[in-house]
Formats: C-alpha cells, structure tokens, sequence
C-alpha cells in the first residue's frame, strides 16, 4: 500500500469490448508491442484501492479506433464512449474518462467531441500524437480545434506508433521508446504551427512526463531565433512549453521529475498510472517511487496527487475542498515582454554565429 490517498489518475486505460473485439477480428494482440491485457472495471477498482487511487479518468489507448474505415471508426469510438459513460455512471465517484474520436477526420471528431462533451459529460478528450501520419497541429485539424478552444476543453494526448517508427527495425518494442517520440513530435508540433498560441485555452496532459520535451526543451526554445516562428510563437517557446501538463505515468523517476522540477511550475505535473498497460506490480512501485522521491516536498506531492488535477476537473473535489483556477495565459504581462526580448537577443547571436 503506498502513502498516498485520493489520487486522482488522469492516465488510466480501459478497453472496452467493442475495442477488444475490433482487435481480435483484425488477429492483432498488442498494442505497441505490449500484449493487449485482459480487463474489467472491477480490475481497475481493485488496483486503484490498492494504491490510493480515489478516481480514474479513463481513456482509450492507442492504435485508437481507425482501422482503415471512416465509418467504423465513428461507431467504434461512439461504442467506447458510451461505455465510459455507462461505466462512470455504475461507479459513481471512481471514474471519469476523456472521450476518443475518430481522428484524423477533423469534421467526424468534432462531431463526437460535441457528443461526447454535451451528452456524455465527458470530461475531455485524448488524442493521438499522431493517426496516420497526421500529428496534432496540422492544419487538416483546424475545426477540431476551434472547437475544443471554444469549450476550453482538457486534452489528453496519449501517443501512437508512427509508420517510421515501425521503418527503423528496432528490435525494442514500440511503448518502451517510440512512444516518446511520438509524443514530443506532437508537443513541438503543436508549438511551432502556432496551434498553442492560437488556441490558448485548450488545456493540454502530455503523456509519460511530455516523451522527451522536458530534457530538450532548451534546443527546442532556439526556434526562437528562427523568423518562420515569430508569428506562430511570439511569446517565446519555452512559454508554450510550460503551458502544457504533464503526468508522471511510468516516470516517477529523480531523472524524469528533476527536468521537469526545473522546467514547469509545479501545478503542471499530474499523477497517471498507465495501468492497464502497466500491470499492477508496476503500478505499485511507480506510486512507491512517487512517495519516496527527493525531488519534492510533502506538499508537492500531495498536490500531484491531487489538487493539481482538481484545477483541470473540478467537478472531482470533496466537500469544502478548495481548487485552485486555471490562469488563463497572457501575452502582455511583463514576463512576456521579458521572453520576447530574450528571443530576440538569441536571433542577434544565431546571426552573429551563422555569419563567422
């Protein structure tokens, strides 16, 4: 049993049995190299006792719902929803769940995000880093994501295995290591098209710790120095950056939350659990590892825990339990002109080093 108690859990995954019977009928058995498992919601109550969890926000993992049909597509994401739904409503309290859509067909997501949002109650969405080779941030998405700005919705962006990955030949299987890729791709993504500044009140969970963005996010910040970005970023990369949320699922690491100590405030880092893809042993000494990390103190971790969700789903809070708001960004405050001055030193530097 670990310390922590009413953890809520913003990356827990269900598979539901329309999903599970779209996968056997296609003779696929893993899920980025990771046997699909076995799963009930009982088995996910069970894991969630045992390790402090009060609720789960469920959502469905990758390859998604597209096999290669449009239309089954709309069904099977409409199947997994309502099960959620359904799901949620017989375990009051326990769980609450981020719809899927039928990406990359930005007209049908909308559509079930509306549903989803209006009907079911959900409590957001997870998207793909990437669906076909179509990462989050590309133009074909625009509808979905004015969409998602106008409601200020909470996104979850789990990631997929892209086709280059599967190209590479790597003997790893694709969760241990290209699932990160597909992540920070997505993240960049998402920056440099200017997606984040255009849609600021999206509120975006990175999977897994943000993939690799926290320990790059430097080298990534000297697109500052880049005039195609100046419009599509003009606040600064790093602002963008740390914008974002990102939960500790299968990163509890001193390694992992040191950069990212260093890097987000930390109301940014929210608790996830991967299960069931991590099984429950892994579950266990993730959240053993979380108690006993040295990177924060008591009242950080209780905040990761919790309170640092209940900012983005404050429907999940006690009675007389306070939540924090969620700032809306700015560009004009002070910090802001800062950054924008900082960008500009680093583009008079990259000049002086490209003209030696």
């Amino acid at each position: 049993m670990t310390t922590g108690t009413g953890r809520i859990d913003v990356h827990h995954h269900i598979i539901p049995p329309a999903f599970a019977e779209e996968m056997a009928r296609r003779g696929l058995e893993k899920v980025a190299g990771a046997p699909l498992p076995r799963w009930r919601p009982e088995d996910s109550i069970a894991v969630m006792d045992d390790n402090g969890i009060g609720t789960a926000i469920t959502s469905l993992s990758a390859p998604g719902v597209y096999f290669g049909n449009k239309a089954d597509a709309v069904k099977l994401a409409r199947a997994c929803n309502e099960f959620a739904a359904e799901m949620r409503a017989r375990h009051p309290g326990r769980f609450g769940n981020f719809a899927v859509l039928p990406t990359p067909f930005a007209e049908l997501a909308t559509r079930e995000a509306e549903y989803a949002l209006d009907t079911l109650d959900a409590d957001g969405v997870v998207l793909l880093g990437s669906t076909e080779g179509v990462f989050l941030g590309d133009p074909s998405y625009e509808e979905l994501m004015a969409e998602l700005d106008r409601r200020e919705a909470v996104v979850f962006v789990h990631p997929n295995i892209h086709a280059t990955s599967d190209e590479l030949g790597l003997g790893a299987p694709g969760f241990l290591l290209e699932f990160l890729c597909d992540t920070t791709r997505a993240a960049v993504n998402l920056i440099l098209t200017g997606t984040v500044e255009k849609y600021p009140r999206i509120r975006w969970i990175l999977a897994h710790s943000g993939g690799f963005l926290p320990f790059v996010a430097w080298r990534i910040s000297l697109a500052n120095a880049l005039p195609e970005y100046a419009a599509k970023a003009p606040q600064g990369i790093l602002e963008y950056i740390r914008r974002f949320y990102y939960d500790t699922a299968l990163s509890p690491s001193p390694y992992s939350l040191s950069s990212l100590r260093e890097l987000v405030d930390p109301t940014h880092i929210l608790f996830g659990s991967d299960y069931p893809f991590a099984p429950a042993p892994i579950v266990s000494t993730c959240c053993v590892t979380l108690d006993a990390s040295p990177v924060w103190s008591d009242d950080v971790k209780h905040g990761i825990d919790r309170e640092h969700a209940l900012a983005l789903l404050p429907r999940y809070a006690g009675a007389g339990e306070a939540v924090s708001a969620v700032p809306a960004p700015s560009g004009h405050d002070l910090r802001s002109m800062g950054r924008r001055l900082r960008g500009q030193l680093a583009r008079g530097v990259l000049e002086r080093i490209r003209n030696r």
